[in-house]
């Protein structure tokens, strides 16, 4: 009695590609034309691979070349012409032998692609680091210049140190590395191309989450970049914290006044207070002692967090920014908040959040009462 077809289908699905040939050769004489179009389906599959892998060789030129190299690294960025968010920089070792199909340009792949391809390539890698320029900063040093530094942060991120860096398209400064700038290299490198997708990938994700914060630019669908939407929200609405200033003078005469920007950081730390299972109970709380960024509910303590944004170039901690007379104020306040309340008793516990570019400081039980 023949196997069913749907049997037959679930030994090819379950097969490794090199167990293909003995499932050809066991089911050839069966004439069954589901079979003969399920052997045909894992052929030309099979073909397709085979070309893909040829295209693969073709982008492992530059890592042959210079073979000798035991850790040789891809260096791209994604964000050098959106008007807002940061510019993001990967770098990334390969094994010698590994083998990612479908690594391509990150332009050139759907999103739904880039994902997996980026889960692969961090399960893969012998190392990865990310390294970022805040807008504040682009807005300082200028792009380029702040493109540069990402970089260097991301080479700093990598747990090994690497013989030879393969860019694209740019040397870096202030490396002493070896570099092979390559024009177009996210396209002729499989190094450089998985620089590409995790820097891409990166930055999306951080622009995703942007969006949760500031809905109204729609941040999620544009990623920053200049669509007609991003620029009739940008000319109605003036630019968010995380636009480049020197990037939008055509579009908007609005400027980001001191509160504005202190109102985006704090619904920031919100959020980020969020995920980790608080509960927001109020954000500004004023009285006629001061104010408080973000009451919250942490179990049974009451939170009272002190949000402090520092721009690039700035030192110290956050919680140096909360000085004494800080303190008491904010001690004051939510002093009123509890009997206002009606949460005598309840255990309270002040926290600051420091935020400085991408980077979020949370420091629990930062000073008493």
């Amino acid at each position: 009695m023949n196997k069913s077809i749907a049997k037959i289908r679930e030994e090819f699905a379950g097969a490794e590609e090199s167990g293909w040939a003995d499932l050809y050769e066991r089911y050839s004489s069966d004439e069954r034309a589901g079979v003969k179009i399920l052997i045909e389906k894992y052929r030309k599959k099979e073909e397709a691979l085979e070309k893909e892998r040829i295209r693969l060789a073709q982008m492992r030129t530059y890592e042959e070349q210079y073979g000798e190299c035991k850790f040789i690294c891809g260096i791209d960025e994604a964000g050098r012409g959106p008007l807002a968010g940061p510019v993001v920089a990967a770098a990334v070792i390969l094994p010698k032998d590994c083998e990612i199909l479908y690594l391509n340009d990150s332009k050139k792949l759907t999103p739904a692609k880039r994902e997996a391809l980026f889960d692969e390539i961090m399960e893969k890698a012998v190392s990865v680091g990310v390294g970022m320029g805040s807008p504040a900063r682009i807005d300082q040093i200028n792009i380029l210049q702040a493109t540069y530094e990402a970089m260097r942060e991301a080479v700093s991120k990598l747990e090994v140190t690497p013989d030879l860096l393969l860019n694209d398209a740019v040397t870096i400064p202030e490396l002493m590395i070896p570099q092979v700038p390559i024009i177009k290299g996210d396209a002729k490198s499989v190094s450089i191309a998985a620089a590409s997708i995790v820097a891409k990938v990166t930055r999306d994700r951080l622009m995703v989450q942007y969006d949760e914060i500031l809905p109204e630019y729609g941040f999620a669908q544009h990623k920053g970049y200049g669509s007609r939407e991003h620029i009739e929200a940008l000319k109605r609405l003036g630019p968010s914290p995380i636009h480049r200033s020197t990037f939008i003078k055509n579009f908007s005469n609005h400027m980001v006044n001191k509160r504005e920007t202190g109102a985006f950081y704090e619904r920031r730390a919100a959020e980020y207070l969020k995920k980790l299972g608080y509960e927001i109970a109020e954000l500004n709380y004023r009285c006629r002692t001061g104010e408080i960024d973000i009451v919250a509910k942490d179990g049974n303590y009451m939170v009272f967090c002190e949000v402090k944004y520092r721009k690039d170039g700035q030192k110290g901690s956050p919680l140096e920014a909360v000085d004494t007379r800080k303190q008491q104020m904010i001690f004051r306040c939510a002093m009123h908040y509890v009997t206002e309340r009606h949460l005598t008793g309840v255990p309270c516990r002040f926290d600051v959040i420091g935020i400085e570019g991408t980077e979020v400081t949370y420091i629990k039980d930062a000073f008493s009462g």
